[in-house]
């Protein structure tokens, strides 16, 4: 069994703003008026992200474009670097599409990082996803069940860390050894009773890792 891995959530983890409200605000404002229903549950997840980002209509290039102008937490590219030279693994799990996920990490030249995400691709104009039902990790509400990757992950290491945003980020901090929080996510954890670390930036999460000698002073 291997020892460690360290998996995070993308949007407004990794990066300081949700892919999906970037498209919206840019392409498709109109789906500002769907945000009450997505909100109450009334619409899925999956179908209200799939509704936006294929109300982009843009060719490619411009949508690499946006995608490359997403701006992320500045230590990220190191903090990965560190976790992979100390023995730990990184993974990234999000519930958008690992299209614009793939794209980030080739611009910061970030490698080795498995993405556990929706599949994501483009076509005529739009980014579309794949969502297979038979898929091992799929879940009708947010296309993948982040609380079995991190369960999954649990068989092939000793400790797994997780670190999130927002509320689909509850359900697997659920699972992980060490949940670090961010934003609404912390207030969510609060009302389930689930212990975490409260986090604004990547640079806590090391300075408490290194705390715990799970990474060597520098």
């Amino acid at each position: 069994m291997k020892k460690w891995a360290f998996v995070s959530d993308f949007d407004g983890t990794i990066s300081k703003r949700d892919f999906y409200l970037i498209m919206m605000d840019k392409y498709f404002p109109e789906g500002r008026k769907l945000m009450p229903k997505w909100k109450a549950g009334e619409i899925k997840d999956i179908d209200f992200l799939n509704k936006v980002f294929t109300s982009i209509n843009q060719d490619e290039e411009q949508i690499i474009s946006d995608i490359y102008s997403i701006e992320i937490d500045e230590y990220v590219p190191d903090f990965i670097e560190r976790i992979q030279q100390n023995g730990g693994d990184f993974y990234i799990l999000s519930a958008g599409t690992d299209y614009y996920i793939h794209h980030i990490l080739k611009k910061y030249g970030i490698k080795d990082v498995k993405v556990f995400s929706n599949e994501g691709y483009y076509h005529e104009k739009n980014v579309h996803m794949n969502i297979d039902k038979n898929q091992q990790h799929y879940h009708e509400q947010y296309g993948i069940d982040k609380s079995k990757v991190i369960q999954d992950l649990h068989k092939e290491y000793e400790t797994v860390f997780f670190m999130g945003d927002s509320e689909p980020d509850s359900h697997p901090a659920e699972h992980a050894d060490i949940t670090f929080a961010k934003n609404g996510l912390q207030d969510l954890l609060r009302e389930k009773g689930i212990r975490f670390v409260p986090v604004k930036e990547f640079i806590e999460v090391e300075e408490y890792l290194t705390e715990k000698g799970i990474l060597p002073k520098s």
